[in-house]
């Protein structure tokens, strides 16, 4: 059985695989030919010349202008047209329709003694909003009418805190008005309708007025509580608590009169 498979294998007749084959089987699996490969593709494709963002601009321009068979606007051109739609309905109601209001037309006619009172509200033009339906009314002290002075003390012994010595920042009163006995405030905004917010502010301003001409007890003992004024310039962090400067505001007339400087002739 050996002499006879060694005969077989010598013999010209037996298949042999030539080394050249296998060196190139070899060949084709080994690293270094595929990395020559993508060499010699990498340096056949063109070098790029532009950034990618100006490729895509160019995209996005030719679908601009490749619009040949859109009828219709972008959601921005729309947006652009109703403003100026808007706009133009606004510039008619002024040409045409501002000068018929002449015809109410009405003279300012200052307040007089018999109406102190100042009634002030918020209005969001045709907006629904909370504070609308709120009203503050603002009335000084000395247009009130109270008979005395103990029913002044008493007046502003039961507003509280809803009494200041000055004008409230947001009350209309003008600068140039006298303090006097100061000011009361009273704003409601507890019902649904603005009409009745302000009557119950200006029914409980009635009661208190009552209350104050009532000489059963005028209350005369009882200092002025200021205490919610020295929190509020406390609060501001101003340094007004000092010095008793909330009631005693320095002026130009607390100065000495070799201070102040003389006055510039026009001459």
């Amino acid at each position: 059985m050996a002499h006879s498979l060694a005969r077989f294998l010598l013999s010209p007749k037996c298949p042999r695989v030539a080394p050249s084959a296998c060196r190139i089987s070899q060949a084709s699996f080994s690293t270094s030919s595929a990395l020559q490969a993508r060499k010699r593709v990498r340096n056949k494709a063109p070098r790029r010349t532009n950034s990618v963002l100006e490729d895509d601009l160019e995209e996005i321009w030719e679908h601009f202008e490749d619009s040949a068979d859109t009828y219709d606007s972008p959601t921005a051109g729309h947006i652009i047209l109703q403003n100026e739609r808007q706009m133009l309905h606004y510039m008619r109601l002024i040409e045409h329709e501002m000068p018929k209001l002449v015809a109410y037309r009405k003279p300012f006619v200052p307040p007089s003694a018999d109406k102190p009172l100042i009634v002030r509200s918020v209005h969001y033009q045709g907006e629904q909003h909370p504070v609308s339906l709120k009203r503050v009314i603002v009335a000084p002290v000395d247009a009130l009418p109270l008979k005395d002075d103990s029913a002044v003390h008493k007046a502003i012994l039961l507003a509280g805190p809803r009494w200041s010595p000055v004008p409230h920042a947001d009350s209309g009163v003008s600068g140039n008005e006298l303090w006097g006995n100061g000011y009361i405030k009273i704003a409601c905004e507890d019902f649904p309708k603005a009409s009745q917010n302000l009557k119950w502010a200006s029914d409980t301003l009635d009661k208190l007025v009552a209350e104050a001409n009532n000489s059963a007890d005028t209350f005369s003992d009882v200092p002025i509580d200021a205490r919610h004024l020295v929190s509020k310039i406390r609060k501001a962090k101003g340094g007004d608590h000092r010095g008793n400067r909330p009631f005693n505001r320095t002026t130009i007339h607390d100065f000495p009169e070799e201070w102040l400087p003389k006055p510039v002739s026009l001459q």
